[in-house]
């Protein structure tokens, strides 16, 4: 016979469920969703949040989402947008027809809840990535509280393309920001539907990592996204990259159509690029390495002028902001490491006094990637914190420099992206096979570092101050200090003046490689 303490719990469970399982369904504008529920979360995926950009919807802003009849199962993943493939990646079903998104809910919120909101956007070089991601795994920001959304947007040749036949045909724009487009359709969405998820539309804070970073930053200056978030975290945003002019882009659209086999540029060649079948605008598996790789474009209307220039102008967002980077950022570049030379050369006679900055004078390869790391990511952090700063609107920084015991012998600090499984708190728990290597069960040391990161991430969207996470107090940036927050090795550490010299050495007008 069973204990009483076990009956009582299976009576418990029997009355519960009904509840929980009313919890893994919710009705939106566009119909009923059914989700899945587990470890006190409800994910709902693959819900579509525009119309399908394919055939003569291919390069136009997203259209209305479609609507259904009776409840839509949302237990799984759509399709990831179309990109190359690449060595080493898992393959997924890939389509044009990819604009959809996930929300992760906890499964006890209230009836009426109004949770804090975040909505991330992957990275992957603007040609590669996908919501569906298991390192963005909502679940654990859901059982904080949080509803985490994560989407697909276009990417590549389907994502920042332009044309001048796309010009004559909608000569005022928006133009060649299709993939920024979807991400704001994916924000218009989440402002009208997030409630139904138990998510509050006024407390959406918008968060990315590289190519995702680099739209957040896009995001804080369009005028177009207005509005529609109250919050942005920016993870290794690139944030004095300059995007291309819409007549080059143009031009790289051009020889994409010639390629292709079609030419002109009236309305006849654009009915041919929209009836090209897609893998042949897919493009090459390193879009890095291609010379008519496309990128976010100033338009003239969802992007006004260059993202350094806006915020120097005081013509960002309105809102607080959270930005970083990692300590070796210059692995995206691997290049700089095999020929550091190349990046030393331009330093002329300034080699020397740059080299006793940064203490590497005997070690080429160290001191091309910090440089590297510095001028891409480090110093455009301190340069975009100052802009708030002068703007009066409130600022946090951080870096991360913290590699697992296990890789410390192999690399030369934390690599780009590396933060991400800390921020999500999504680390392995056991030893997993990845691209062909062995990732190490999380340590001790890394899920400390994990939950704190983890955190301060939660606070920021719940109350503006990542602060308010307790542990380490983060001081928002300012003026007298300029104090970053390292998450190290030896833990998590306020930086006041963090390498000042170094930073001021980049900026320099004495320096070649200063940036403009």
């Amino acid at each position: 016979m069973k204990p009483m303490s076990a009956i009582l719990a299976t009576i418990l469970c029997v009355l519960a469920a009904p509840a929980l399982a009313g919890m893994d369904t919710v009705t939106i504008a566009q119909g009923a969703l059914h989700g899945s529920a587990g470890d006190d979360v409800v994910a709902f995926r693959g819900i579509p949040f525009a119309a399908p950009p394919v055939g003569p919807l291919r390069w136009r802003p997203p259209g209305p989402a479609p609507i259904w009849q009776g409840v839509r199962e949302a237990t799984s993943f759509g399709p990831e947008c179309l990109q190359p493939e690449f060595p080493g990646r898992p393959s997924m079903s890939s389509s044009e027809d990819c604009l959809t998104l996930n929300v992760w809910t906890p499964a006890d919120r209230a009836p009426g809840a109004r949770l804090p909101v975040m909505v991330w956007i992957h990275g992957g070089s603007f040609v590669s990535g996908t919501g569906a991601s298991p390192i963005y795994n909502g679940a654990t920001f859901a059982k904080a509280g949080v509803v985490l959304v994560t989407l697909n947007y276009r990417l590549g040749r389907f994502g920042f393309f332009a044309h001048p036949a796309l010009t004559a045909e909608t000569p005022k724009g928006p133009l060649a920001n299709y993939g920024l487009m979807d991400q704001i359709a994916a924000l218009k969405w989440v402002r009208s539907n997030i409630a139904a998820f138990g998510g509050d539309p006024a407390n959406v804070t918008v968060l990315g990592e590289s190519a995702g970073a680099m739209s957040v930053n896009d995001l804080m200056v369009s005028p177009l996204a207005r509005g529609l978030f109250a919050k942005a975290i920016s993870e290794s945003g690139f944030g004095r990259t300059r995007a291309p002019s819409l007549a080059d882009a143009e031009a790289a659209g051009a020889e994409i159509a010639r390629q292709a086999g079609v030419n002109g540029t009236d309305a006849a060649a654009l009915a041919a690029l929209r009836a090209l079948p897609p893998q042949a605008l897919v493009g090459r598996p390193s879009g890095l390495g291609d010379p008519l790789f496309l990128r976010p474009v100033l338009d003239g209307v969802i992007l006004r002028e260059q993202v350094a220039e806006a915020f120097a102008a005081g013509r960002q967002a309105r809102v607080p902001y959270l930005e970083g980077g990692n300590s070796w950022e210059a692995s995206l570049f691997p290049e700089v490491r095999k020929h550091p030379q190349f990046i030393l050369a331009r330093l002329g006679d300034k080699a020397a006094s740059v080299a006793a900055l940064y203490g590497e004078s005997d070690d080429p390869a160290r001191l091309a990637a910090d440089l590297t790391t510095d001028q891409q990511m480090i110093e455009p952090d301190r340069y975009l914190a100052r802009q708030m700063v002068k703007a009066r609107l409130p600022a946090w920084v951080y870096f991360f420099s913290y590699v697992p015991a296990a890789e410390r012998d192999q690399d030369l600090g934390a690599r780009h992206g590396a933060e991400i499984g800390f921020v999500f708190d999504n680390l392995p728990r056991f030893p997993i096979t990845y691209a062909g290597r062995m990732i190490a069960a999380a340590t001790p040391d890394d899920e400390a570092i994990a939950r704190a990161m983890h955190a301060y991430w939660v606070a920021f969207a719940k109350t503006g101050d990542p602060g308010a996470a307790g542990g380490v107090p983060w001081p928002r940036f300012d003026a007298a200090s300029e104090a970053v927050l390292e998450f190290g090795a030896d833990g998590v550490h306020v930086r006041p003046d963090f390498r000042a010299a170094r930073l001021d050495a980049v900026t320099s007008p004495a320096n070649p490689l200063a940036k403009p």
